[in-house]
């Protein structure tokens, strides 16, 4: 019996292949036509070449009767019944001695399944390339990618974004193997192309690598927390909105600083020293738009996450503008100040302290 299924394995999986190769007509006019294009696909144990459109990875906290489900469709997709004990004929009684061969061979296959899935990190993060333009300069051209981060198993209404070139993946693709090399020995990524750079076939599946490439690098703890990681997504972001917030471009800061704010949020850092600046930013916009409620929400959000940092550089001025905008808007005050006072207290030299405008002024970001 074991060696049946077997078969039946082998006959399904050429079928699979022979559609597949019909299904595409010309596929060896095409590999000439593209002889990187196996360059671009990402075989990595854990993902699948075979899915289209943005890859995810499932959590392992779902429930059990999803993953029955899941277990089920891999058992049809692989050809095999999904009660593997059970007749042919729709017989339900035991199986005979014959088919303990078939159990055997279906409970180790469902055993390599809750591995492999297992072995993936909860990803709650999808990473879609959405656009790509081709950008002519005066001494270059080149494609940007507009990559969107849009957290799964929900509505995302405020997605973020960012538009990158080859480039910069391949920066960031330098560095992690640099600092990562155990970790990152599994990453695909997309070789350089001598021609045809521009065609839409290799934008297309360039397009589809970087969304690999990002899951991929996110699916593994040590990267996702690195800096390099992280900045690769929001510092361009923090750089422009502060070049635009000293030039007094305020409502165009105002944009920027959002959506580094969304993006560190759907990281997860809003706990770090760049997510307590991009609140600095935004409450300075909000103020000088005159949007003060606003302001004075953000300015909150920053004094909560300041709670236990009586030494933080930025504590005073968040404390001075909260005290400021709550006496605008109507909002109870006291507790800013008597921790002004607190401050005082400990000698802290408030008035060379600088305002929020300042220390977004004076910040170094690189």
């Amino acid at each position: 019996m074991a060696s049946r299924l077997l078969h039946r394995l082998r006959h399904a999986l050429a079928g699979e292949g022979e559609g597949d190769r019909e299904g595409h007509g010309g596929g060896s006019s095409e590999a000439e036509e593209f002889p990187e294009s196996s360059e671009l696909e990402d075989d990595t144990d854990g993902l699948s070449t075979r899915l289209s459109g943005t890859l995810s990875f499932t959590s392992n906290e779902e429930e059990e009767e999803e993953e029955e489900n899941e277990e089920d469709a891999a058992s049809q997709e692989l050809g095999l019944p999904k009660n593997p004990g059970a007749m042919e004929n729709g017989d339900q009684s035991p199986a005979p001695a014959e088919h303990l061969g078939s159990n055997l061979l279906t409970r180790q296959l469902h055993d390599f399944w809750r591995r492999s899935r297992s072995s993936l990190a909860p990803q709650r993060l999808l990473f879609e390339v959405t656009s790509a333009s081709v950008v002519s300069e005066r001494s270059s051209k080149y494609v940007l990618y507009t990559v969107y981060l849009i957290r799964s198993r929900q509505f995302d209404k405020a997605p973020a974004a960012i538009a990158r070139r080859y480039s910069d993946f391949e920066r960031l693709n330098r560095r992690l193997r640099h600092r990562f090399g155990c970790d990152m020995a599994g990453v695909s990524f997309p070789r350089k192309r001598l021609r045809k750079n521009f065609t839409a076939e290799t934008i297309a599946k360039r397009s589809r690598a970087f969304e690999q490439f990002l899951s991929h690098l996110h699916s593994i703890t040590e990267i996702r927390r690195s800096s390099d990681f992280l900045e690769f997504f929001f510092l361009h972001d923090l750089q422009a909105a502060q070049r635009l917030t000293c030039s007094g471009m305020y409502r165009e800061a105002l944009a920027t600083w959002s959506n580094a704010y969304q993006l560190q949020d759907k990281l997860g850092v809003c706990n770090s020293g760049r997510f307590l600046l991009t609140l600095a930013g935004l409450v300075v916009c909000h103020q000088e738009l005159d949007e003060l409620s606003e302001a004075h929400r953000y300015c909150e959000q920053a004094l909560r996450l300041l709670e236990a940092q009586d030494s933080h550089s930025l504590l005073e001025p968040f404390l001075q503008a909260h005290v400021h905008l709550s006496w605008k808007v109507g909002k109870d005050k006291r507790q800013s100040e008597a921790r002004l006072q607190g401050l005082q207290g400990t000698g802290v030299a408030l008035q060379q302290q600088p305002t929020l405008k300042e220390f977004l002024i004076k910040e170094a970001l690189d």
